[in-house]
């Protein structure tokens, strides 16, 4: 179970595409291939080791670019930075592995992986196999086999006391205790319908931030808070499968907008087999129960409700022993307001630390339990920046440090985004800033409070891991960024610009350009765009696309990614300007004004500039081809092309209902508008997109034809949402590069051939 006291995570999309300064690329590097962009050997070298903290703040590490009999856990000495293997003998350990799976018709592991999580003595390990749960004894490496069944366990965690190990199972909440391995079902109604502690897909994508958990341990293991959801009344939607010989058909419960969602309700659960009551709520507008927290002492639970029009957020104290709520807190908007992780409780429960964009960002405040509001806790010029991968979940919140008087917090004071840790006394004063290195941070503290991890990046350096005191001191560099793997790739680095929108507003851009440009050509530009509220493209981070787009230079294009401002991540105000207008509100005129701006720079072809994007940005691309004549040439992938086809948390918090937002929906629709494509489309999409479901390429497709508008159309059978299939999506980046050389570069009008 994630807590809050260990882990703070910064935005980091998984379409975004590469951030850092420029660099001269080494001479003597061989041109990259497409191969050698998706070698996963490359992207191994890049990854920082995974870490544990023990009691005591000792550590553990695993370093995924490790060869595989290398690949172990490890102790670490942050006194000499010694790394020693845990495991006297590994592949002892391993080969016990393989004997419980294969007696049991299973089929052996290769190598062992990093483990879920650790106990709270850092004892043992929690690892989930083959769909089973295994615990290893970290003394001796010895493997036991917790559950052997046909149906899949997912989610195991340990109790906070180490005594439990919960999972579920085909909608059931299960505990086996650990001293005799003896199973108890905590529900035992769950079915393909009633979800008891796991999440329906839609609270999974857009409340839960992509974490399928449904249950939380009380701080002394002797109960359990879960979500149940009823799916019952949700529409089913249906997706082919084209293998075998005779079809399969698989089912997906997927509330659009305006459809019926799952109703979820709370439960508490004594544990190992005792009561389960419901938690109640007399609130007759919630509709979404989006966070839930114990209190350190365990008395009582804080959860967080929202209504359907996302517009009103309220915190309920819940009393364990009566099972009963009231509110102590509601933030309410004029516009919405978003699910954030920040919640963090003193250990007596008297005060709380909570987030709230109510002055146009996103900002720290200390409670009182009643709900009265002590203080603002960060500066109104820090912008707290996310402490979820994903732009839809807010937060910031790393530790709360109540002995030591301080709350600690990442946050960006403006473009590009650079999330920083920082640190402001819980008693009022001044922010300090703890990690003094530019780019992006994301940290974890120590059990003690004492130290941090630093997992840091920027625009000209690659991802580094730095072990700090709490104060900032910096103590040892634990892995040391990849820069010599990356000089021996030749790899060149994007420029930050901010590029003016018509009204002057300064939208944030990157370029990837040639070091050394040609005098008097104008190059061929492929412009990035995602689009969407909150979730730039464009920050001082290092980007997983980089080779990709040094690929793209060395063929002779210019590459640039550009956030219109409501996409920028600069604060709520900016994404409030697209409220009820989402792709009508302002996006594309801010994307055409940095595009008319590139195609007066004289590197630039004005007759050749391209755009792409996936996803949103998929929906973007379009929108933009067809709401302008810039582009001669544009790539959508796994776009929504109208919003009445998706989720119906996502599509309300930005247009509302549809039957409220008739016009809204219609106007941000780029179905609407595909009559007026202009320039020529490349049109992709998975055929088992669960997410943005295919029926939005079909919609497309028919306006285009019924347009009489020729355009490119590439589907991937059995591939969901990130066409993730190594063959797949090496196809899809083949074609990309004959669709660029064929349409945009256009110099001898036969693509190139970009299988090499």
């Amino acid at each position: 179970m994630r807590q809050i006291l260990t882990v703070c995570l910064i935005l980091a999309g998984l379409l975004l595409s590469a951030t850092a300064a420029p660099q001269g690329a080494e001479p003597s590097a061989p041109p990259l291939t497409i191969d050698e962009v998706l070698s996963p050997a490359h992207r191994t070298a890049f990854r920082l080791p995974s870490y544990y903290w023990l009691p005591g703040d000792g550590i553990l590490l695993f370093d995924p670019a490790k060869q595989d009999a290398e690949r172990v856990l490890e102790r670490y000495d942050p006194a000499t930075g010694a790394r020693t293997p845990l495991l006297a003998d590994p592949a002892a350990a391993l080969k016990g592995l393989n004997e419980l799976l294969t007696a049991g018709g299973g089929k052996p592991e290769e190598k062992l992986d990093a483990p879920l999580e650790l106990d709270a003595a850092g004892k043992r390990a929690l690892h989930l196999i083959a769909d089973d749960v295994f615990l290893q004894d970290l003394a001796t490496g010895a493997f036991r086999r917790i559950t052997r069944t046909p149906a899949a366990e997912a989610e195991p965690h340990f109790s906070p006391d180490g005594r439990w190990v919960a999972f579920h199972r085909e909608h059931n909440l299960y505990v086996t205790r650990i001293a005799d391995g003896k199973e108890y079902a905590l529900t035992r109604d769950g079915r393909d319908t009633l979800l008891n502690g796991t999440l329906s897909w839609v609270y999974w994508e857009e409340i839960f931030g992509r974490e399928d958990l449904g249950y939380w341990w009380s701080p002394d293991s002797t109960a359990m808070v879960y979500l149940k959801s009823d799916e019952s009344k949700v529409p089913v939607s249906y997706f082919p499968d084209y293998e075998p010989a005779t079809p399969a058909v698989h089912r997906q419960r997927y509330p659009k907008a305006g459809e019926t969602n799952p109703a979820v309700s709370v439960w508490l659960a004594e544990v190992p087999g005792g009561k389960v009551r419901q938690i109640r709520f007399a609130d007759p507008e919630l509709e979404y129960v989006v966070r839930v927290h114990w209190l350190p002492h365990g008395r009582s639970v804080a959860v967080k409700t929202m209504n359907r029009a996302q517009n009103r957020l309220k915190l309920w104290l819940v009393d364990r022993r009566r099972a009963t709520a009231r509110v102590i807190l509601t933030e309410e908007s004029p516009t919405v307001v978003s699910v954030h992780d920040d919640l963090a409780f003193t250990a007596d429960g008297a005060r709380f630390v909570w987030a709230s964009e109510r002055d146009g960002r996103n900002r720290l405040y200390l409670y009182e339990i009643s709900g009265k509001l002590v203080r603002a806790l960060t500066p109104a010029n820090l912008l707290v920046r996310a402490s979820s991968g994903v732009a839809w979940v807010r937060g910031g919140l790393c530790a709360l440090d109540e002995a030591g008087g301080w709350v600690y917090y990442t946050a960006t004071d403006g473009a590009p985004i650079a999330p920083a840790l920082y640190r402001s006394p819980l008693a009022g004063g001044a922010a300090e800033r703890l990690t003094r290195e530019p780019g992006s941070h994301r940290v974890g503290f120590s059990p003690s409070m004492q130290y941090f991890f630093d997992e840091h990046s920027s625009m000209s350096r690659p991802p580094g891991l730095t072990l700090h005191r709490a104060d900032g001191e910096a103590l040892r560099v634990v892995a040391a960024p990849a820069a010599d793997h990356a000089a021996k790739l030749g790899l060149l680095y994007p420029e930050y610009l901010a590029i003016p929108a018509e009204d002057g507003f300064a939208l944030p851009a990157q370029i990837l350009k040639p070091t050394a440009l040609e005098p008097g050509r104008r190059y061929p530009v492929i412009l990035y765009v995602y689009g969407g509220p909150n979730a730039p493209v464009v920050g001082d981070r290092w980007g997983r696309d980089l080779l990709m787009n040094n690929l793209l230079v060395q063929r002779g294009y210019i590459w640039l990614a550009v956030d219109n401002r409501s996409a920028s991540g600069l604060g709520k105000a900016l994404e409030d300007t697209v409220h009820h207008k989402l792709m009508s509100g302002g996006e594309v005129a801010d994307i055409v004004a940095a595009v008319r701006w590139i195609k007066r720079q004289p590197w630039a072809d004005p007759d050749r500039v391209g755009v792409w994007g996936w996803s949103g940005g998929g929906t973007f691309t379009v929108q933009l081809m067809s709401q302008s004549r810039e582009f001669r040439a544009g790539i959508a992938v796994a776009g929504v092309y109208d919003f009445r086809y998706y989720d119906s948390v996502w599509a309300e918090h930005l247009l509302g209902l549809p039957k409220d937002n008739p016009e809204g929906y219609k106007a941000g629709a780029p179905a609407t508008w595909a009559k007026n494509l202009h320039g020529r489309l490349f049109l992709v999409h998975g055929l088992a997109d669960d997410n943005v479901h295919p029926q939005n390429a079909w919609r497309l497709t028919d306006e285009l034809i019924a347009a009489k508008i020729p355009f490119d159309l590439m589907v991937y059978p059995r591939q969901g949402h990130g066409i993730r299939a190594p063959a797949s999506y090496r196809h899809l980046m083949v074609a990309m590069l004959d669709f660029w050389e064929r349409w945009l570069k256009g110099e001898n009008g036969e693509p190139v051939n970009s299988n090499q």
